[in-house]
Protein backbone atom coordinates (compact mmCIF):
# COMPACT_ATOMS: atom_id res chain seq x y z
CA UNK A 1 0.00 0.00 0.00
CA UNK A 2 1.07 3.15 -1.12
CA UNK A 3 0.56 5.79 1.68
CA UNK A 4 0.27 9.34 -0.08
CA UNK A 5 0.70 12.78 0.57
CA UNK A 6 0.32 16.47 -0.89
CA UNK A 7 2.42 19.73 -0.23
CA UNK A 8 0.18 22.86 0.18
CA UNK A 9 1.58 24.04 -3.24
CA UNK A 10 -0.10 21.25 -5.11
CA UNK A 11 -3.05 22.34 -3.34
CA UNK A 12 -2.27 26.03 -4.32
CA UNK A 13 -1.55 24.99 -8.30
CA UNK A 14 -4.74 22.37 -8.44
CA UNK A 15 -7.17 23.84 -11.89
CA UNK A 16 -9.46 20.70 -11.94
CA UNK A 17 -11.51 21.29 -9.20
CA UNK A 18 -11.99 25.14 -9.27
CA UNK A 19 -10.78 25.42 -5.39
CA UNK A 20 -9.83 28.87 -6.81
CA UNK A 21 -7.02 29.52 -4.09
CA UNK A 22 -4.30 31.88 -3.95
CA UNK A 23 -1.27 32.93 -1.70
CA UNK A 24 -2.18 35.29 0.96
CA UNK A 25 0.75 34.96 3.60
CA UNK A 26 3.18 32.00 4.31
CA UNK A 27 5.12 31.26 1.57
CA UNK A 28 7.78 29.14 3.05
CA UNK A 29 5.67 26.53 4.47
CA UNK A 30 4.37 25.48 0.96
CA UNK A 31 6.07 22.71 1.52
CA UNK A 32 4.50 21.46 4.50
CA UNK A 33 2.72 18.20 3.45
CA UNK A 34 -1.00 16.67 4.11
CA UNK A 35 -1.82 13.29 4.78
CA UNK A 36 -5.73 13.22 5.69
CA UNK A 37 -8.25 14.53 3.57
CA UNK A 38 -10.31 15.35 6.85
CA UNK A 39 -10.70 19.20 7.36
CA UNK A 40 -10.99 21.06 10.79
CA UNK A 41 -12.66 24.52 11.58
CA UNK A 42 -10.83 25.50 14.39
CA UNK A 43 -13.57 28.05 16.36
CA UNK A 44 -13.25 26.37 19.79
CA UNK A 45 -9.29 26.36 19.02
CA UNK A 46 -9.74 30.25 18.96
CA UNK A 47 -11.26 30.72 22.41
CA UNK A 48 -8.52 28.86 24.02
CA UNK A 49 -9.56 25.36 23.39
CA UNK A 50 -6.60 23.66 21.91
CA UNK A 51 -6.89 19.86 23.28
CA UNK A 52 -8.39 18.91 20.18
CA UNK A 53 -6.69 21.04 17.15
CA UNK A 54 -5.29 18.60 14.53
CA UNK A 55 -2.85 20.98 13.36
CA UNK A 56 -1.76 18.11 10.68
CA UNK A 57 -5.07 18.94 8.99
CA UNK A 58 -6.34 21.80 6.85
CA UNK A 59 -7.30 24.47 9.03
CA UNK A 60 -10.76 26.45 7.38
CA UNK A 61 -11.21 29.60 8.56
CA UNK A 62 -14.83 31.23 7.80
CA UNK A 63 -17.14 33.81 8.58
CA UNK A 64 -17.96 32.35 12.07
CA UNK A 65 -14.20 32.44 12.59
CA UNK A 66 -13.02 36.10 11.28
CA UNK A 67 -16.44 37.88 13.19
CA UNK A 68 -14.89 36.12 15.84
CA UNK A 69 -11.24 37.47 15.67
CA UNK A 70 -12.88 40.88 14.63
CA UNK A 71 -14.58 41.58 18.03
CA UNK A 72 -11.58 40.89 20.03
CA UNK A 73 -10.02 43.63 21.34
CA UNK A 74 -6.17 44.22 20.30
CA UNK A 75 -4.96 42.31 23.98
CA UNK A 76 -7.13 38.96 23.36
CA UNK A 77 -6.76 39.05 19.66
CA UNK A 78 -2.87 38.61 19.91
CA UNK A 79 -3.27 35.85 22.94
CA UNK A 80 -5.95 33.81 20.55
CA UNK A 81 -3.13 34.10 17.59
CA UNK A 82 -0.37 33.93 19.14
CA UNK A 83 -1.95 30.67 20.84
CA UNK A 84 -3.03 29.59 17.12
CA UNK A 85 0.23 29.67 15.72
CA UNK A 86 2.15 28.33 18.10
CA UNK A 87 0.70 24.85 16.69
CA UNK A 88 2.68 23.54 13.53
CA UNK A 89 -0.17 24.50 11.17
CA UNK A 90 -0.15 22.89 8.13
CA UNK A 91 -2.45 25.26 6.24
CA UNK A 92 -5.37 27.52 6.82
CA UNK A 93 -7.57 28.29 4.51
CA UNK A 94 -10.17 31.97 4.28
CA UNK A 95 -13.23 31.33 2.35
CA UNK A 96 -15.56 34.07 0.72
CA UNK A 97 -12.88 36.69 -0.02
CA UNK A 98 -12.89 37.79 3.90
CA UNK A 99 -10.31 40.00 4.99
CA UNK A 100 -8.39 38.40 7.83
CA UNK A 101 -6.75 40.53 10.82
CA UNK A 102 -3.28 41.81 9.90
CA UNK A 103 -1.93 40.15 13.17
CA UNK A 104 -3.03 36.90 11.74
CA UNK A 105 -0.86 37.31 8.52
CA UNK A 106 1.94 38.36 10.39
CA UNK A 107 2.23 35.74 12.96
CA UNK A 108 1.47 33.09 10.04
CA UNK A 109 4.46 34.50 8.28
CA UNK A 110 6.64 34.36 10.93
CA UNK A 111 5.49 30.70 11.98
CA UNK A 112 5.99 29.86 8.19
CA UNK A 113 2.25 28.56 8.45
CA UNK A 114 0.95 29.15 4.49
CA UNK A 115 -2.27 31.28 4.67
CA UNK A 116 -4.72 30.62 1.31
CA UNK A 117 -7.79 32.50 0.26
CA UNK A 118 -10.60 31.72 -1.92
CA UNK A 119 -13.68 33.28 -2.77
CA UNK A 120 -15.89 29.75 -2.61
CA UNK A 121 -18.23 29.78 0.05
CA UNK A 122 -17.21 27.41 2.68
CA UNK A 123 -19.63 24.83 2.19
CA UNK A 124 -18.65 24.50 -1.36
CA UNK A 125 -15.17 24.77 -0.74
CA UNK A 126 -15.22 21.60 2.09
CA UNK A 127 -16.94 19.86 -0.96
CA UNK A 128 -14.43 20.48 -3.35
CA UNK A 129 -11.50 20.23 -1.27
CA UNK A 130 -12.44 17.22 0.49
CA UNK A 131 -13.08 15.33 -3.20
CA UNK A 132 -9.97 17.15 -4.12
CA UNK A 133 -7.72 15.28 -1.21
CA UNK A 134 -9.64 11.96 -1.13
CA UNK A 135 -8.95 11.81 -4.65
CA UNK A 136 -5.19 11.91 -4.29
CA UNK A 137 -4.63 10.76 -0.51
CA UNK A 138 -6.84 7.51 -0.16
CA UNK A 139 -4.91 4.35 0.51
CA UNK A 140 -3.52 3.25 -2.85
CA UNK A 141 -2.49 0.09 -3.99
CA UNK A 142 -1.74 -1.41 -7.93
CA UNK A 143 -2.22 -4.97 -8.98
CA UNK A 144 -1.47 -7.53 -12.06
CA UNK A 145 -4.60 -7.96 -13.40
CA UNK A 146 -7.66 -6.91 -15.86
CA UNK A 147 -10.50 -4.89 -14.72
CA UNK A 148 -13.93 -5.42 -16.29
CA UNK A 149 -17.80 -4.02 -16.12
CA UNK A 150 -19.57 -6.98 -16.54
CA UNK A 151 -22.97 -6.36 -16.63
CA UNK A 152 -22.00 -3.84 -14.11
CA UNK A 153 -20.54 -5.94 -11.87
CA UNK A 154 -16.41 -4.57 -11.38
CA UNK A 155 -14.89 -7.93 -12.04
CA UNK A 156 -11.03 -7.89 -11.02
CA UNK A 157 -9.36 -10.75 -13.14
CA UNK A 158 -5.93 -11.67 -12.50
CA UNK A 159 -3.64 -15.18 -12.33
CA UNK A 160 0.09 -15.53 -13.42
CA UNK A 161 1.22 -13.94 -16.74
CA UNK A 162 -0.27 -15.68 -19.78
CA UNK A 163 -2.88 -17.31 -17.84
CA UNK A 164 -5.51 -15.37 -20.63
CA UNK A 165 -7.23 -13.01 -18.77
CA UNK A 166 -6.42 -10.03 -21.50
CA UNK A 167 -7.66 -12.67 -24.08
CA UNK A 168 -11.00 -13.09 -21.16
CA UNK A 169 -11.38 -9.62 -21.34
CA UNK A 170 -11.29 -8.80 -25.02
CA UNK A 171 -14.03 -11.67 -25.54
CA UNK A 172 -16.23 -9.67 -22.57
CA UNK A 173 -16.33 -6.36 -24.59
CA UNK A 174 -16.53 -8.24 -27.72
CA UNK A 175 -19.88 -9.28 -25.97
CA UNK A 176 -20.65 -5.54 -24.99
CA UNK A 177 -18.89 -5.49 -21.85
CA UNK A 178 -16.66 -2.75 -20.89
CA UNK A 179 -12.80 -2.32 -20.02
CA UNK A 180 -11.55 -0.36 -17.66
CA UNK A 181 -8.21 -1.10 -17.21
CA UNK A 182 -5.52 -4.08 -18.82
CA UNK A 183 -2.05 -5.14 -16.78
CA UNK A 184 -1.72 -2.67 -13.98
CA UNK A 185 -4.76 -1.70 -12.05
CA UNK A 186 -4.88 1.21 -9.50
CA UNK A 187 -6.97 0.60 -6.85
CA UNK A 188 -8.28 3.01 -4.16
CA UNK A 189 -9.92 2.38 -0.87
CA UNK A 190 -12.73 4.78 -0.25
CA UNK A 191 -15.04 5.50 2.24
CA UNK A 192 -16.58 3.20 4.13
CA UNK A 193 -15.03 0.00 2.61
CA UNK A 194 -15.40 0.61 -2.03
CA UNK A 195 -12.33 -0.40 -3.66
CA UNK A 196 -12.28 1.63 -6.95
CA UNK A 197 -9.72 0.75 -9.97
CA UNK A 198 -8.90 2.36 -12.90
CA UNK A 199 -6.59 1.68 -15.75
CA UNK A 200 -2.45 3.47 -15.12
CA UNK A 201 -2.59 6.19 -17.14
CA UNK A 202 0.09 5.61 -19.17
CA UNK A 203 -2.04 2.40 -20.50
CA UNK A 204 -5.21 3.53 -20.65
CA UNK A 205 -7.87 1.86 -23.02
CA UNK A 206 -4.95 0.04 -24.18
CA UNK A 207 -4.66 -4.19 -23.66
CA UNK A 208 -1.38 -6.49 -24.87
CA UNK A 209 -2.06 -9.50 -26.70
CA UNK A 210 0.71 -12.24 -27.03
CA UNK A 211 1.22 -12.14 -30.63
CA UNK A 212 -1.04 -9.42 -31.52
CA UNK A 213 0.91 -6.42 -29.55
CA UNK A 214 -1.05 -3.43 -28.00
CA UNK A 215 -4.72 -2.86 -29.44
CA UNK A 216 -6.70 0.40 -28.65
CA UNK A 217 -9.57 -0.60 -27.37
CA UNK A 218 -11.39 2.34 -27.44
CA UNK A 219 -10.38 3.16 -30.63
CA UNK A 220 -11.53 -0.44 -31.93
CA UNK A 221 -14.74 -0.55 -30.22
CA UNK A 222 -15.86 2.47 -29.17
CA UNK A 223 -16.51 4.96 -26.54
CA UNK A 224 -19.12 2.75 -24.74
CA UNK A 225 -16.93 -0.14 -24.64
CA UNK A 226 -14.53 1.57 -22.10
CA UNK A 227 -14.90 3.09 -18.64
CA UNK A 228 -12.34 5.26 -16.78
CA UNK A 229 -12.89 3.68 -13.18
CA UNK A 230 -14.99 0.71 -11.79
CA UNK A 231 -15.44 -0.42 -7.75
CA UNK A 232 -14.40 -4.04 -7.88
CA UNK A 233 -17.28 -6.15 -6.57
CA UNK A 234 -15.90 -9.29 -7.54
CA UNK A 235 -12.21 -10.98 -7.60
CA UNK A 236 -11.76 -14.22 -9.95
CA UNK A 237 -8.18 -15.71 -9.87
CA UNK A 238 -7.39 -17.95 -13.23
CA UNK A 239 -5.43 -20.62 -12.61
CA UNK A 240 -4.37 -23.90 -14.73
CA UNK A 241 -5.84 -26.85 -13.92
CA UNK A 242 -4.18 -29.82 -11.49
CA UNK A 243 -5.91 -33.42 -11.84
CA UNK A 244 -4.66 -33.25 -8.18
CA UNK A 245 -6.22 -30.59 -6.73
CA UNK A 246 -10.03 -30.43 -5.66
CA UNK A 247 -11.81 -27.31 -6.67
CA UNK A 248 -15.20 -25.89 -5.33
CA UNK A 249 -18.23 -27.81 -6.90
CA UNK A 250 -21.04 -26.32 -4.78
CA UNK A 251 -20.31 -23.01 -4.31
CA UNK A 252 -21.52 -22.96 -1.01
CA UNK A 253 -19.07 -21.16 0.82
CA UNK A 254 -18.03 -17.85 -0.05
CA UNK A 255 -14.68 -16.57 -0.15
CA UNK A 256 -12.91 -13.24 -0.33
CA UNK A 257 -9.92 -11.38 -1.61
CA UNK A 258 -8.58 -8.83 0.77
CA UNK A 259 -7.03 -5.88 -0.87
CA UNK A 260 -6.74 -2.78 0.96
CA UNK A 261 -8.21 -4.46 4.37
CA UNK A 262 -11.47 -4.58 2.30
CA UNK A 263 -12.64 -8.07 1.70
CA UNK A 264 -14.23 -8.74 -1.76
CA UNK A 265 -15.80 -11.77 -3.40
CA UNK A 266 -13.47 -14.26 -4.49
CA UNK A 267 -13.68 -17.10 -6.98
CA UNK A 268 -10.79 -18.85 -8.26
CA UNK A 269 -11.56 -20.67 -12.03
CA UNK A 270 -9.37 -23.74 -13.33
CA UNK A 271 -8.76 -23.41 -17.14
CA UNK A 272 -8.27 -25.95 -19.28
CA UNK A 273 -8.59 -26.32 -22.94
CA UNK A 274 -12.38 -26.71 -24.13
CA UNK A 275 -14.03 -24.61 -20.71
CA UNK A 276 -15.51 -21.57 -22.40
CA UNK A 277 -14.06 -19.03 -19.58
CA UNK A 278 -16.00 -16.00 -20.88
CA UNK A 279 -18.84 -17.49 -20.25
CA UNK A 280 -18.05 -18.80 -16.77
CA UNK A 281 -17.24 -15.23 -16.08
CA UNK A 282 -20.49 -13.83 -17.64
CA UNK A 283 -22.24 -16.42 -15.48
CA UNK A 284 -20.41 -15.26 -12.15
CA UNK A 285 -21.17 -11.83 -12.78
CA UNK A 286 -25.07 -12.91 -12.94
CA UNK A 287 -24.68 -15.04 -9.83
CA UNK A 288 -23.15 -12.09 -7.95
CA UNK A 289 -26.26 -9.48 -8.94
CA UNK A 290 -28.59 -12.49 -7.32
CA UNK A 291 -26.98 -12.84 -4.93
CA UNK A 292 -26.83 -8.85 -4.29
CA UNK A 293 -30.93 -9.68 -4.61
CA UNK A 294 -31.03 -11.81 -1.76
CA UNK A 295 -30.98 -15.76 -3.93
CA UNK A 296 -27.88 -17.44 -3.09
CA UNK A 297 -28.84 -21.21 -5.59
CA UNK A 298 -26.49 -23.01 -4.68
CA UNK A 299 -27.29 -22.55 -0.94
CA UNK A 300 -31.00 -22.77 -2.30
CA UNK A 301 -30.13 -26.06 -3.91
CA UNK A 302 -28.50 -27.59 -0.37
CA UNK A 303 -31.13 -26.61 1.50
CA UNK A 304 -33.33 -28.78 -0.64
CA UNK A 305 -31.61 -30.93 -0.67
CA UNK A 306 -31.29 -31.63 2.88
CA UNK A 307 -34.84 -31.07 2.87
CA UNK A 308 -35.84 -33.81 0.44
CA UNK A 309 -32.84 -36.56 2.76
CA UNK A 310 -34.53 -35.77 5.42
CA UNK A 311 -38.24 -36.20 4.17
CA UNK A 312 -36.90 -39.92 2.69
CA UNK A 313 -35.41 -40.69 6.02
CA UNK A 314 -38.36 -39.74 7.93
CA UNK A 315 -41.10 -41.64 5.77
CA UNK A 316 -38.85 -44.36 5.77
CA UNK A 317 -38.87 -44.48 9.46
CA UNK A 318 -42.70 -44.64 9.70
CA UNK A 319 -43.27 -47.18 7.10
Amino acid sequence: MTQLSLTINDILNDSEYGLGLSLLAGKAGLSHRLYSSRLQKPGLALTGYTEHLHPDRLQLFGNTEISYLNQLSKEQLAVSISRFCSFPISCLVITKDLTPPDLLMIEAEKANIPVLGTELQSSLFISLITKFLEERLLPTTHIHGVLVDVLGVGVLLIGKSGIGKSECALDLVIRGHRLVGDDIISVKRKVPAALVGESNGAIQHHMELRGLGIINIKDLFGVSSIREKKIIDLVIELVEWDLDDEYDRLGIEDRNYEILGVKVQYLEIPVRPGRNITSIIEIAARNFLLKGMGYNSAKDFHERLLARIKGQTIGGEVE
